[in-house]
């Protein structure tokens, strides 16, 4: 793994659609330029200024969009955010760049965090959670640095701008950035409830597109988890610093059972 500074990235390609339990991640790999075997994932992997490489075995084989590869196979150079779902046998091996790093991720559809999975417990809905705010679209989009589940990774995003609303009497914002869909805004934040019922790094809440004049609701009944509460090898950004809340937002999602969390 290389260090911070190279884990940094500007490119606004967003995915936030595949924060889901489907997407739980068994393996985590960090290739460089030494080709690297994986006990989860066939061939010899590794990267470098063209991009990602396998170099499978013999009577190995993956198959990518669509079409049977064996031997060797360049994945080219991946964009930031982006990656690619190789088929090998009942498993997908995602080949992705983050943080200005290339990495495999193999999923196995027998992995014990997807097969033990329950459901992930929450508060009861409540309407009052639900608060009508402002959109306030920054002048130009900001790129705003957070830091990432994995120690030492960076994500930049570029923040189009604001949400402001107010809960329990104080006046609070939210920096939002562009979510899955046109027109639609993701917030990352943490609250008061972090670290006691609900996951203490982060929760993600889904805006639809703002109106005309700015009024979106904020339904944080409708607060999410990442996949990094679930497990050590996502690496999910984290919010903000403004977007630490000082209130208790007792709704949505809450620490899963993986975390200890009932």
């Amino acid at each position: 793994m290389t260090g911070a500074g190279s884990r940094r990235n500007g490119d606004q390609q967003q995915t936030w659609s595949n924060w889901s339990a489907r997407r739980l991640t068994p393996g985590l790999h960090w290739l460089d330029d030494r080709p690297q075997h994986f006990p989860d994932a066939p061939g010899a992997w590794r990267t470098g200024p063209e991009g990602v490489v396998v170099d499978l075995d013999d009577g190995e084989e993956l198959v990518v969009d669509g079409t049977p590869v064996r031997g060797e196979h360049r994945f080219g150079v991946l964009p930031e955010r982006g990656g690619v779902d190789a088929v090998w046998g009942d498993a997908v091996i995602e080949v992705a760049k983050r943080g200005g790093n290339d990495i495999v991720r193999p999923r196995h559809p027998d992995a014990p965090l997807r097969t033990a999975f329950t459901g992930t417990p929450a508060y009861d809905p409540d309407p009052r959670w639900a608060v009508t705010g402002r959109y306030v679209p920054f002048d130009t989009p900001r790129p705003t640095t957070v830091g990432a589940a994995v120690e030492g990774l960076e994500h930049v995003y570029d923040a189009p701008g604001k949400v402001e609303f107010e809960l329990d009497g104080q006046e609070l914002s939210l920096t939002a950035f562009p979510g899955p869909g046109a027109g639609r805004l993701m917030v990352l934040f943490t609250d008061a409830t972090s670290g006691v019922t609900t996951y203490a790094a982060n929760r993600a809440l889904s805006l639809e597109p703002p109106a005309a004049d700015g009024t979106v609701v904020l339904d944080f009944n409708r607060a999410a988890n990442l996949p990094c509460a679930y497990t050590d090898l996502a690496t999910c950004p984290l919010p903000p610093a403004e977007n630490r809340l000082p209130v208790a937002i007792e709704a949505g999602q809450k620490i899963p059972r993986e975390r200890g969390g009932s």
